[in-house]
C-alpha cells in the first residue's frame, strides 16, 4: 500500500513539473529568399515584425542605434560568390546584416559577426563594409517589416528594404563578364562547343555583333530546327543591318515554330519581320 501511495504521489509531481506543449503562431515570421544571381545566388533570412499601429522609425526602432534589421535571431546574407558593394570587394560567404537609420540616411553594415541581436554587442571593428544610402518616402505604408532584392540584372541588382513608409535600397553588383567570357573561351576548345549559347551571351551584351552571328551559323548547323536559334540568329543580323538575310532567318524560324506550335515565337518572328519593312 506504501508503494502504491509513493507511485501516486511521484506521478503527481511529475505531472506539475512538465507542461502540455502549445505551439502558437511566431509574432515575427521568418522568412528566407533566394535570388539568383549572376552565376550563382543570394540568400537572405530575416524575421518580419509587423507595425501594429506602432510609429516604427524614430521610436520602436530609434535613430542612430544599430538594428539587428528585423526581430528575433540576428538578419543574415549569403553571397554564393563574389560581390561588389560600395566599392568594395565582399568575398563568397555568409554574413550578418545590420543597420542604423537615420531620419535622412541609414548606414547599411554587412559584418562578419552573425549573432547580434542588440547593439551592445555589435563590434565595429568586424564590419566588412559600410554603406550610407538615402531614405526614399514611401506613398503608402508597408505593415510588416520586409525585404527584397529588385532591379534585378546579369550583374546588379538592389537590396530594397521597406517598412512603414521608408524604404531604402543597397546596390550590389559582381563580375559576371570576366567569368563568362573566360568560360566561353574554354568551351570554344572543347570538341563541342555551346555556339548558341556564347553567342546569345555576345547579343545580350552587345559584344562583337559578326562573332555572334558565326556562332548561331555554327549552332544553326548543330540543331537546324531550333527554332529560337533562327529567332535569334535573325535579330543578330538585323542589329547588324543585314535585314534581308534577317528576314530569311526570321520567315525560317516563324515556319518552324508553327510546326512544332509554338505561338509565342510565330508572334515574336511577326514583329520582328514588321520591323524590317
Amino acid at each position: 500500500m506504501k508503494k502504491l501511495c509513493f507511485a501516486i504521489a511521484l506521478s503527481m509531481l511529475v505531472g506539475i513539473g512538465v507542461e502540455a506543449q502549445l505551439k502558437t503562431p511566431v509574432a515575427s515570421p521568418r522568412q528566407t529568399v533566394v535570388q539568383e544571381f549572376g552565376l550563382s545566388q543570394i540568400e537572405l533570412s530575416y524575421s518580419r515584425p509587423a507595425a501594429k499601429g506602432r510609429v516604427i522609425f524614430g521610436d520602436l526602432v530609434p535613430y542612430g542605434n544599430v538594428w539587428r534589421t528585423g526581430a528575433n535571431q540576428a538578419t543574415s546574407i549569403t553571397f554564393g560568390d563574389d560581390v561588389i558593394i560600395g566599392g568594395k570587394n565582399v568575398k563568397a560567404g555568409k554574413y550578418g546584416l545590420l543597420t542604423i537609420p537615420g531620419q535622412q540616411e541609414w548606414t547599411i553594415i554587412i559584418t562578419k559577426q552573425l549573432d547580434v541581436t542588440n547593439p551592445n554587442a555589435y563590434k565595429q571593428e568586424e564590419d566588412v563594409v559600410r554603406v550610407k544610402v538615402p531614405v526614399m518616402n514611401l506613398p503608402f505604408p508597408i505593415q510588416s517589416f520586409m525585404m527584397l532584392f529588385e532591379n534585378i540584372t546579369a550583374n546588379s541588382l538592389d537590396l530594397m528594404i521597406l517598412w512603414e513608409q521608408t524604404a531604402v535600397s543597397l546596390p550590389i553588383t559582381t563580375d559576371v563578364d570576366t567569368k563568362v567570357m573566360a568560360q566561353i573561351a574554354e568551351n570554344m576548345k572543347s570538341d563541342r562547343p555551346n555556339y548558341y549559347a556564347a553567342a546569345q551571351y555576345y547579343l545580350d551584351n552587345n559584344k562583337d555583333l559578326n562573332q555572334a552571328i558565326q556562332w548561331f551559323d555554327k549552332a544553326v548547323e548543330q540543331a537546324p530546327n531550333a527554332f529560337w536559334i533562327h529567332y535569334n540568329r535573325a535579330v543578330a543580323l538585323s542589329k547588324a543591318g543585314r535585314k534581308a538575310d534577317a528576314r530569311k532567318a526570321a520567315e525560317t524560324s516563324k515556319k518552324l515554330a508553327q510546326e512544332a506550335k509554338n505561338d509565342d515565337y510565330v508572334k515574336l518572328n511577326d514583329n520582328l519581320l514588321k520591323s524590317l519593312n
